[in-house]
């Protein structure tokens, strides 16, 4: 039930601009976990299905749920929805670095830091000029859309909506589902199937043998997708309206790290409750020795 209700956040996360499901679950604790389910699936099935059915029933329901309230809020409150977006993900940064870290951290990862970021940036700016747009995909093409939506949604940090355009796909990919072309969407769906065990595959054993390194350069990748959050209809001025986008950005902040940290802050509410119960226990006794 735990990880339906995870899966749900999740899903929330892959329909806001900017926040990375997959950074969630990083966020969750669960992002080794799915990683290694989705690896070795054939190896204990009925284990590996019992952990990704319910999360991947959430992240379904949370992608229902909430991709027309995020519609709606994009497209009447654009201004202030993509302020909150912006505090969900710097509220994520903190507990992303601190899982970064978790294994050992020293100074030279800060260079696969950097070299990650830098990448995203240039990737994000040179995107719609690497290669020209498909309009009349062959078999290749269509697979390969699929395994491209696979690796950007496995890998944390990474967006779909570039990687999609720096290959040329992203039209595609959008005029497919609307349009519900079977003749993309099924080799894209079988090419999805295998980035997903692949890359997954690929992405555990990293984890395993080069545990900090990779994810130093995933944390990279994700610091370079933040300023894609904002727009043109983000200009900050001395106004009411930029001092609430603001305020939202904020609130989101404390919303992103609070439930990032849920687990870490149960904890520091009991220590603070136990040790507020062991104080006043210490006044009565005082106030029954005088």
């Amino acid at each position: 039930m735990i990880n339906f209700l995870k899966g749900i956040i999740v899903g929330i996360g892959g329909i806001a601009p900017g926040l990375s499901g997959s950074v969630l679950l990083v966020i969750f604790g669960l992002y080794q976990k799915t990683i290694k389910a989705i690896g070795t699936l054939f190896k204990d099935l009925k284990k590996n299905l019992m952990f990704l059915v319910p999360l991947f029933l959430g992240f379904g329901v949370g992608v229902l749920l909430f991709s027309k309230i995020v519609d709606y809020l994009l497209n009447n409150y654009e201004m202030y929805t993509r302020f909150a977006f912006l505090g969900l993900v710097l509220g994520t940064i903190p507990l992303f670095y601190k899982e970064v870290k978790k294994e050992g951290f020293k100074n030279k990862y800060y260079i696969l830091v950097v070299i990650a970021a830098a990448f995203g940036f240039t990737l994000f700016y040179l995107n719609k000029n690497l290669f020209p747009t498909v309009t009349n995909p062959n078999l290749f093409q269509s697979a390969l859309l699929g395994f491209a939506v696979a690796g950007s949604s496995i890998v944390p940090g990474v967006d779909s909506a570039v990687i999609l355009s720096s290959l040329g796909l992203y039209e595609l990919y959008v005029s497919s589902l609307a349009n519900f072309d079977l003749k993309v969407l099924i080799p894209a769906g079988f090419g999805l199937v295998i980035g997903v065990l692949v890359i997954s595959f690929i992405i555990n054993q990293l984890i395993k043998r080069y545990y900090t390194a990779t994810f130093s350069i995933i944390f990279g990748l994700f610091l370079s997708i933040i300023p894609n959050v904002l727009n043109s209809s983000c200009i900050i001025g001395l106004n009411i309206n930029s001092l609430i986008a603001i305020i939202i950005m904020i609130i989101g902040f404390g919303v992103s790290y609070f439930l990032g940290d849920i687990n870490g802050n149960k904890e520091k509410l009991k220590k603070m409750s136990n040790k507020l119960k062991s104080k006043i226990k210490n006044s009565d006794n005082v106030d029954e020795v005088n």
